[in-house]
């Protein structure tokens, strides 16, 4: 499965490049510099994208391996929330979505890794508009728990079956009910959410339903006592 997930991610680009190239080599394109900067920032774009699934896969890599480094420090969660949020303007503008923000936590400040946290936020974003069909609407919101916060992200997209949920945080799956099996990834995401948010010593869960939508609630302790010694533990888990 992963094999095939990853053929497919990297030839759809590349496939893109190849053609953006022989376009800006037309003698009639290279006389005209609006249209070969607009095919070089299709390369640009086509690159970056394989290199992100590039470091999902070595993300990933070193999650089995227990070779990723953690660097804690506090972090302003809502800082981070909303520049991901900024990240995803341009794909939501196309689509005609909007992210609402609703940070209610009087205290958004834990102990974290950034880019971990960053990756965690800006992966659920990002599967809240791939997975929907119609104009994404997605609402973040947050709110205070015992020493620590609760992160929710809710769309409007397809939902997941029951099926799938129990799976949905499995590495390398992917559901293929309706439509989602047409979505490029990897099958990498979720797995790598849970297993970072179960590294700090919190938890994740799913409520969805088929054509209704989804919520993700995360539960990150602020302290860094609260994640206990369950590093090594946890990075084991799928």
């Amino acid at each position: 499965d992963f094999i095939n997930n990853m053929t497919h991610e990297f030839k759809t680009p590349i496939a893109t490049i190849s053609v953006a190239v022989d376009s800006i080599e037309n003698p009639k394109v290279l006389s005209l510099p609006d249209k070969v900067k607009y095919f070089t920032g299709i390369i640009r774009d086509e690159n970056r994208r394989m290199n992100k699934q590039v470091e999902n896969v070595l993300q990933m890599a070193m999650i089995d391996k227990r070779d990723f480094n953690i660097q804690l420090r506090e972090i302003n969660t809502h800082e981070i929330i909303r520049r991901s949020a900024d990240h995803f303007k341009l794909q939501l503008e196309k689509k005609r979505g909007t992210i609402k923000l609703e940070l209610n936590a009087e205290n958004p400040i834990i102990e974290n890794d950034e880019v971990h946290f960053s990756n965690i936020i800006s992966n659920l974003i990002d599967n809240a508009i791939k997975y929907c069909n119609e104009s994404p609407g997605i609402k973040i919101s947050t709110e205070n728990s015992a020493d620590g916060i609760r992160i929710s992200v809710q769309d409007n997209g397809i939902g997941i079956s029951k099926e799938a949920q129990e799976k949905i945080f499995d590495k390398f799956y992917r559901a293929t009910t309706g439509n989602i099996h047409n979505v490029k990834g990897f099958g990498l995401g979720l797995s790598y959410v849970k297993v970072i948010v179960q590294t700090f010593g919190g938890n994740i869960s799913l409520k969805s339903e088929p054509g209704k939508g989804s919520v993700f609630e995360l539960y990150l302790p602020g302290k860094e006592e609260g994640r206990g010694n369950n590093h090594e533990l946890l990075t084991n888990n799928n």
